[in-house]
């Protein structure tokens, strides 16, 4: 008996140090697997914006002759072979260089970060107006389906889907600032520092230039937070745990708020959490209309100039942050549910 006693203990000793083992493998194969999908992204990105245009062509002028333009070419550092200029890209970009913008004589990794807040502003509103007006519409839809009330919603969802965000944008514009004239159309407005940060969400001039275009952002995922709730409530009403609650004769409200609620959150959250990089990517549309000065308005300035490593950098960028939230999030799960790991090892 203490043999098999002493056996037990050894084998629960063994498996309490191969789960937090299983972990650091698993933690560690996830982030080769993101460096790999960074070097590869970072290939596609610069020899694919390298086939686009000649930016030596935006800074010569007429009067300029052969030479002139050589030397405009060796200035940008385009004179090199194409696996030469990716290789020395690729080198500075270990330690954070990635290239210094042809327009503005500046890091372009330095003007992407001067205007991430203002997109991270942007992004974060249009998530908070989702979960703000997406949750109780798709609940409403979910528990009352037969209402011409959750018709109506479920229409509505529709057309956020099938309208292009630019012409939303528009019609936003000529209604609310145009034609009203409540809210202003383009520009961030005031701006309070924090940490050195600039924020308009904390003045009411702010908010006013803020609401318009987050709206214009949300709208997508404003219509897929309505159909994942309505869908994780039309399911959950016929769980057996929300039967019991019934004929335990529990209010309809707890009912609602605490077994409905409660358990499909967490699959609206998830995907929330998976699509704010979207968010910041796709972005790009409603600043250029609003004139928001986020990254996404200088991405397309860039690209009318050519200045190919500011669009270089921003493209890195963003495939950087949809990296690491996928990262966050499959460490979390993995946590959360061991069986992912398991998973991943093909048991």
């Amino acid at each position: 008996t203490g043999l098999a006693a002493a056996r037990h203990g050894a084998s629960g000793a063994t498996r309490q140090v191969r789960k937090p083992h299983r972990m650091s493998v698993f933690i560690l194969r996830r982030l080769l697997q993101s460096v790999l999908v960074m070097v590869a992204m970072a290939v596609l990105v610069f020899f694919g914006v390298h086939l686009v245009g000649d930016p030596v062509y935006m800074f010569i002028t007429p009067d300029m002759d052969q030479a002139d333009i050589e030397q405009v070419t060796r200035a940008l550092g385009l004179d090199r072979p194409i696996w030469e200029q990716f290789w020395i890209f690729l080198t500075n970009a270990v330690t954070g260089n990635l290239g210094k913008s042809f327009v503005f004589g500046e890091p372009a990794l330095g003007l992407i970060i001067e205007r991430m807040p203002a997109t991270l502003e942007l992004a974060f509103a249009a998530l908070l107006m989702a979960v703000v007006i997406g949750i109780p519409l798709g609940l409403y839809a979910g528990l009352y389906p037969d209402s011409a009330a959750s018709k109506t919603i479920m229409a509505g969802s529709i057309l956020g889907f099938s309208l292009p965000t630019f012409w939303v944008g528009i019609m936003m514009i000529m209604v609310f600032a145009v034609m009203l004239g409540w809210l202003p159309s383009t520009g961030r407005g005031d701006t309070v520092d924090v940490l050195g940060v600039p924020l308009s969400f904390l003045t009411i001039d702010g908010l006013r230039h803020l609401a318009l275009p987050a709206l214009n952002l949300a709208l997508l995922k404003i219509s897929l937070v309505i159909r994942l709730t309505r869908a994780g409530t039309r399911e959950a009403m016929l769980q057996d745990y929300v039967k019991f609650a019934r004929a335990k004769g529990l209010p309809r409200g707890r009912i609602v708020g605490v077994h409905i609620l409660k358990n499909i959150l967490i699959p609206v959250v998830t995907v929330l959490g998976l699509e704010f990089g979207s968010l910041i990517a796709f972005s790009v549309v409603t600043e250029t209309i609003f004139a928001w000065p986020g990254m996404g308005k200088l991405l397309i300035s860039s690209i009318q100039q050519l200045d190919r490593p500011v669009i270089v950098a921003y493209l890195v960028m963003i495939v950087f942050l949809f990296v690491v939230i996928n990262l966050i999030v499959d460490i979390l799960y993995s946590i959360l549910d061991p069986r992912v790991r398991l998973a991943d090892r093909g048991q």
